[in-house]
């Protein structure tokens, strides 16, 4: 069973909350103290990371992995939920919702890719999936930290907050991040632009506002699909670490008040 915190009132909505790769539970913690007055807040820990345990998964591993954890929230007798992922998390939470979409209130994903057109895009990927796959098996926990962080997408990170995150995620298991990011690389994922149209739900896309790869990709998609985007001032790739108030406001706002 995937480990997982829960926190409010269960009699309020449930809002089941995927952290991206190389986090946990905990990296929710700035927005969730904002949130409880509206929902009651599942923080999950992804399959190899926090306190959940490393899984043997398939490649690709999505379906797999949106089965633990729709196993772990049925484990909580919670019949309707509001979806929320970031990055791998977003990811998951797509075929989580493909999967279990008569579970769903509403989905709402930050800056993730919903799959990708082409073979030899798919190609590509792999090939620097491979890369990064034996990176972390030969590298010391901290210097892989140190690469994966000066990637182009977590170019506003200042060199204090690179750090920080450095510290905070090389207590990782490198096993378990090796199993789960095999199991969901980009190239292996299901195309997924569609699912907006076929899902019977509100879909949602939070973005920040200097992160202009994913920005243009949500524009994208937007015009294909019916889903909102939501671009945050002042925040990067994470935007709930940047913004955790704006944030927060954002998705009461989303999920409540534009309801009544």
């Amino acid at each position: 069973m995937l480990a997982l915190s829960c926190y409010g009132d269960k009699a309020k909505p449930a809002l089941v909350m995927l952290h991206g790769f190389l986090g946990n539970q905990a990296d929710w913690q700035s927005i969730v103290v904002h949130l409880t007055e509206h929902f009651y807040c599942v923080c999950v820990d992804l399959p190899g990371h926090g306190q959940s345990p490393t899984l043997t998964l398939a490649t690709p591993g999505f379906d797999q992995i949106a089965g633990h954890i729709q196993t772990a929230i049925d484990a909580l007798a919670i019949e309707k939920y509001h979806l929320l992922g970031y990055s791998l998390g977003g990811r998951i939470a797509l075929h989580l919702a493909r999967d279990h979409a008569d579970k769903l209130l509403s989905l709402c994903v930050e800056s993730c890719h919903p799959g990708l057109d082409s073979a030899e895009e798919k190609l590509l990927r792999g090939k620097s999936d491979l890369d990064w796959s034996h990176k972390l098996t030969s590298l010391p926990i901290d210097e892989f930290l140190s690469l994966w962080y000066q990637q182009g997408v977590f170019a506003e990170l200042s060199f204090e907050d690179r750090q920080q995150l450095i510290n905070k995620r090389s207590h990782n298991s490198k096993a378990g991040l090796l199993s789960i990011y095999l199991a969901s690389s980009l190239a292996q994922q299901t195309n997924l632009w569609d699912l907006p149209n076929l899902i019977k739900i509100t879909c949602h896309y939070i973005v920040g506002r200097h992160d202009s790869k994913f920005l243009a990709l949500a524009t994208r998609w937007q015009q294909v699909a019916p889903i909102n985007v939501h671009a945050v001032e002042h925040a990067g790739h994470n935007v709930h670490l940047a913004a955790p108030i704006d944030y927060s406001r954002k998705l009461i706002q989303l999920l409540i008040e534009d309801k009544l």
